[in-house]
């Protein structure tokens, strides 16, 4: 019987972005017995979640596993920060959904949608309870994948998109 063709695009070490989760580490490839079946997979740890994952090798690519963004994604998120944000002016929960969407779609500029939409300055009407948890999920997530892409503490890719947002504000002012 012909061995199939490895479907590995990962390997150990490896940060990789999973759409539902944001950043996580491949921290092994193993090969499992499931059903009588040897099934090849992803080990995958997401620390800050306390959290490993599985995922099949075949099926990384149609789960949205993917690489961490390159430079030009990356500064194109940044630039999309700094854009106007875009209210929509229909329902809350039809709103909601549709970020939810964007930050578990692993989009890294959806994503910054979300954080440049959501954002609020001092000098703005607080957020509800719910828009705060989608901005905080957002931001959270983009700090990842920025202190990933950049080899940086997420604190400090925090505080760089904080400040981002901030001097945005202050520019149009």
């Amino acid at each position: 019987m012909a061995k199939k063709a490895s479907t590995k695009k990962f390997k150990p070490k490896d940060f990789i972005v999973y759409p539902a989760h944001g950043v996580g580490q491949v921290t092994a490839i193993e090969v499992e017995n499931i059903a009588g079946m040897d099934l090849e997979v992803y080990v995958v740890d997401f620390p800050q979640d306390k959290m490993t994952l599985r995922v099949p090798t075949a099926r990384a690519s149609t789960t949205g596993m993917r690489a961490l963004a390159s430079q030009v994604v990356l500064e194109d998120a940044i630039e999309t920060l700094k854009g106007k944000p875009k209210v929509k002016r229909t329902m809350w929960s039809r709103r909601a959904q549709e970020y939810e969407a964007k930050i578990n779609s692993g989009d890294l500029i959806w994503i910054a949608e979300v954080v440049r939409d959501l954002h609020r300055n001092d000098d703005q009407p607080e957020q509800s309870y719910s828009e705060r948890q989608l901005y905080e999920s957002a931001i959270d997530r983009m700090a990842r994948e920025v202190a990933a892409v950049k080899k940086i503490e997420c604190e400090a890719a925090f505080d760089t998109l904080t400040q981002t947002l901030v001097n945005k504000s202050v520019a149009a002012a």
